[in-house]
């Protein structure tokens, strides 16, 4: 029961934390924050952080790698699952069910993704999510989703093109506070995605 009430206790401190970095980066930007300005908004003694971080940019570090942790468990549950199944990409527009999943987990933690994405956040999360996003998808898989024999483009601009759209959705949605649900996101997004930006700006049949 101690080990139990432990754990319940650095969980809880944890969330204070990070709840605590979350507000300082909307009112003043990552970069203007101080450790003591964290401790002051958790309410805890300095000692405390630094049983769970060395500094600040380890706190963000690790927010950020919890984030695409969570992230990469969803996607390839659903990656291998469309692999398993053997089916061609549909050239109607329902969403992959993984892709829901992605959104619900975005909503569920909007708020931080939101400070962490935003221009006060940390700029270079948005690359290594870029990255992220496309080794997950398309590279961490044995049967790949993309041969590279079937390439009509070459491999590093449709990487840039993919994960830069798919993640200004996400910026764009987190900006407007979650206002489609996240079913309604995963039409948007394969909408764009499967038919292209053409059909969806109602150019192309």
């Amino acid at each position: 029961m101690r080990d139990l009430n432990m754990d319940l206790r650095v969980v809880r401190t944890k969330a204070l934390i990070v709840d605590a970095l979350t507000e300082l980066i909307e009112e003043k930007g990552f970069e203007s924050i101080t450790v003591k300005d964290i401790t002051t908004r958790a309410n805890i003694n300095r000692g405390t952080f630094y049983l769970h971080y060395q500094d600040k940019y380890d706190l963000m570090t690790k927010c950020q790698q919890e984030i695409m942790y969570n992230m990469a468990s969803i996607v390839k549950k659903g990656v291998v699952n469309i692999l398993a199944k053997g089916e061609p990409i549909p050239s109607t527009t329902p969403p992959f069910s993984f892709t829901i999943s992605v959104f619900e987990y975005l909503h569920q933690h909007r708020r931080v993704m939101k400070a962490m994405l935003g221009t006060k956040g940390d700029p270079s999360f948005q690359t290594t999510l870029k990255n992220f996003m496309w080794k997950e998808l398309f590279e961490s898989h044995e049967d790949l989703l993309i041969k590279q024999g079937s390439l009509r483009v070459p491999v590093d601009y449709l990487s840039s093109y993919i994960a830069s759209a798919h993640l200004g959705v996400i910026q764009q949605w987190l900006q407007d506070d979650g206002r489609e649900s996240p079913s309604e996101m995963a039409e948007i997004l394969s909408t764009m995605t499967i038919n292209g930006p053409f059909f969806a700006a109602g150019l192309k049949n």
